[in-house]
């Protein structure tokens, strides 16, 4: 399911260009990602700018893991602005929107959709919402690129599709987007001997960061989850090796035929199978793939925020511009492939965040 990244990367790092390698037969022609990144348009300054931009973002001390991306964007950016200085500081995700509401930083690069506390800490401190930029679309299954939210039941239930109405109703209690909570089976439309069936759901605990966003994006920002839940954190095995929450979570669901989960391909096993999922009861269902992804027909699809400081009737820096501008650039979205393992954005997308730009 996952694009040819690191095939992508080892040309870019020989000096080949997207096209190029797809047409040389390394990275096949018709990989999503390419295909996407291929129809965006060159960089092409709108102005010669000056000054620091000071970054922010995801990372660590131990583990840089925007390092090679974001580096890799300020020396080709510096090629076009030379007069552009950065000041890098991307040492986690939970300093970053701080930093750009308190005025020590520029532009938050985070790791993950922004959380509600650091939106109203924000709020607080200026009076006025944080601006976001998407920048980049999260993997389909690449550990820490964000990668997308999946519902998996077991492999003898016979459903293969629900909307995003009929999982509010089953994983929550408020049923905000549904007329009424689901708890049986038989209430998600199976017979037989599945109609009376219990429906049992598994999870990631519903205070870390993975169920916040399928709180906000499926519960309606409801707090209030199906008590049925059973919830899993990371475990440490007799070995000493982490047996991963996502994990846990499919081993449960692959003993429980009644089951649904929360989890992410990369955990999938027998047992258990994957649904599609639509964003309206009737609507078209779509698995994760990364065309899915891209386009944003997925509904459980990340998506990477620049956060930045932009007081209402008042235009961005015009380096911090111009640089958000080269990251949605083909050139930009091209060494998100090569250095990483998000997504590109789709060029609707990307158009609609360039025009917010100016």
């Amino acid at each position: 399911m996952k694009p040819c990244l690191h095939l992508a990367a080892g040309l870019l790092a020989l000096g080949l260009s997207l096209d190029a390698a797809a047409a040389s037969g390394g990275v096949p022609a018709d990989d999503p990602a390419l295909a996407f990144v291929a129809a965006l348009p060159a960089y092409v300054p709108e102005a010669r700018v000056d000054g620091t931009i000071r970054v922010w973002g995801h990372g660590s001390f131990k583990r840089d893991f925007m390092g090679h991306l974001v580096h890799a964007w300020i020396d080709a950016f510096r090629a076009h602005q030379p007069g552009v200085r950065f000041d890098y500081r991307m040492y986690g995700t939970a300093s970053a929107v701080g930093a750009v509401y308190s005025g020590a930083g520029d532009i938050a690069i985070l790791g993950e959709e922004i959380s509600p506390a650091a939106a109203r800490a924000f709020l607080r401190a200026k009076g006025y919402a944080h601006t976001d930029i998407p920048i980049a679309t999260g993997s389909v299954d690449v550990n820490f690129y964000d990668y997308a939210h999946m519902v998996f039941v077991h492999e003898s239930n016979p459903i293969d599709a629900m909307s995003m109405a009929q999982l509010d109703a089953v994983f929550g209690a408020e049923h905000r987007r549904s007329p009424r909570n689901l708890r049986t089976w038989g209430e998600l439309g199976l017979d037989g001997a599945w109609a009376a069936k219990r429906i049992q759901p598994y999870a990631w605990k519903t205070d870390v960061d993975f169920a916040l966003f399928f709180r906000e994006r499926i519960l309606g920002d409801s707090h209030r989850w199906n008590p049925d839940t059973q919830e899993f954190v990371h475990a440490t095995r007799a070995d000493g090796s982490q047996y991963d929450h996502g994990q846990r979570i499919l081993d449960a669901l692959a003993a429980d035929p009644h089951g649904i989960a929360i989890s992410n391909v990369r955990y999938a096993r027998p047992g258990v199978k994957m649904l599609r999922l639509s964003r309206e009861d009737g609507g078209t269902a779509h698995a994760p793939t990364p065309a899915a992804l891209i386009a944003q027909d997925y509904p459980l699809v990340r998506i990477i925020p620049a956060i930045v400081d932009r007081a209402p009737g008042e235009p961005l820096a015009a380096p911090v511009r111009e640089f958000l501008r080269f990251v949605l650039s083909r050139e930009g979205q091209s060494m998100l492939i090569a250095h990483s393992g998000y997504l590109p954005l789709s060029r609707d997308v990307i158009e609609v965040q360039k025009a917010r730009l100016r």
